[in-house]
Parts: structure tokens; C-alpha cells; sequence
């Protein structure tokens, strides 16, 4: 088994050489409408889906597909209540969109967060990903976070967690 050590370094990184000894300068970041095109992409088709959402309300009947999860065995999935929040927020009612999915919520305000990171590393002509020193979430806050989604799915299921039912 290979270490990190032994691995051959790479030529494209900073601070390599090049074979005539001389260091290898740098690529000149990309333009700015390209480097700003992935991030409001994104934005926009949130956007685009957030207005459609607050237009089209999913506490009416037949809007929108049923969860399927709810519909087959009358339990409630992680993200169900998740469309009636994005109506709420997209209204400006938070206690609404909290009763409808809380976990959801703070989904939508986490992934906010991390957008407005990338918009930034974007504006500064960033690497899009992270070095390996600050590789973002390590695997056990993926594992808390999964086993928060299920915690939040059992609990919402249970008899005295029908305060999470949207």
C-alpha cells in the first residue's frame, strides 16, 4: 500500500518545476462571467423554483405529487412539509415554514450559507474546491447528519413527535 509520501507530484501544482528547473508560474484565473456562471445558475433556478412554488401553493390539493413514502405506508419522510415551508418562506412567514418542515428549514439556511461561500471564492478567483487542509465536513459530521435526518424521521412518526407533522 502506497502512502501519501510516495505519490509523484503533481507538475500542473504551485510551486512544481518545470523539467529546465525553472518554477511554474501560475494559470491566470478564468474570466469573471465564467467564473460566476455556475453559482448563479444555481441561484437562478432556486429562484425560478422558489417563485413557481410561492405561485403555486402545495397546501391545495393535486398541485403536486404525493410523497409516495407517506401515500404507501402513512409515514412521514424527512422531506415531507418541505414544499409547504419554501411556500411559507417564499411568503415571508417563518413560524409557518418552521411547523411545516423544521429540519428542512435549516436545510434551505445551511445550503444558503454554503452558496454565498462559493459565490465568494468565486469573486476571488477561488479554487471552486476546497484544499486538503480544509476539505469542509469530515466523514463523522456526515454520519451526525444522517443520523440527525433519522432521528428527525423516527421522532416525527412517533406520538409525541406530531409537532414535526406538517
Amino acid at each position: 500500500m502506497r502512502d501519501h509520501a510516495s505519490r509523484p507530484r503533481d507538475p500542473a501544482a504551485p510551486g512544481a518545476t518545470l523539467p529546465t528547473g525553472q518554477p511554474r508560474q501560475p494559470l491566470p484565473p478564468e474570466p469573471l462571467t465564467q467564473r460566476l456562471a455556475a453559482p448563479l445558475g444555481v441561484a437562478a433556478a432556486l429562484a425560478a423554483a422558489a417563485v413557481y412554488v410561492a405561485a403555486v401553493d402545495p397546501n391545495e390539493p393535486g398541485h403536486y405529487p404525493a410523497c409516495p413514502l407517506l401515500r404507501h405506508t402513512g409515514l412521514y419522510c424527512p422531506g415531507c412539509g418541505g414544499l409547504r415551508g419554501v411556500h411559507a418562506l417564499a411568503h415571508g412567514d417563518l413560524a409557518t415554514a418552521l411547523g411545516a418542515n423544521a429540519l428542512a428549514v435549516a436545510g434551505y439556511a445551511a445550503f444558503a450559507v454554503f452558496w454565498a461561500g462559493w459565490l465568494v471564492r468565486a469573486l476571488r478567483a477561488a479554487p471552486a474546491a476546497p484544499t486538503a487542509s480544509a476539505r469542509g465536513p469530515r466523514h463523522g459530521l456526515w454520519w451526525a447528519l444522517g443520523g440527525l435526518v433519522l432521528l428527525f424521521t423516527v421522532v416525527r412518526n412517533l406520538p409525541f413527535g406530531s409537532a414535526l407533522i406538517p
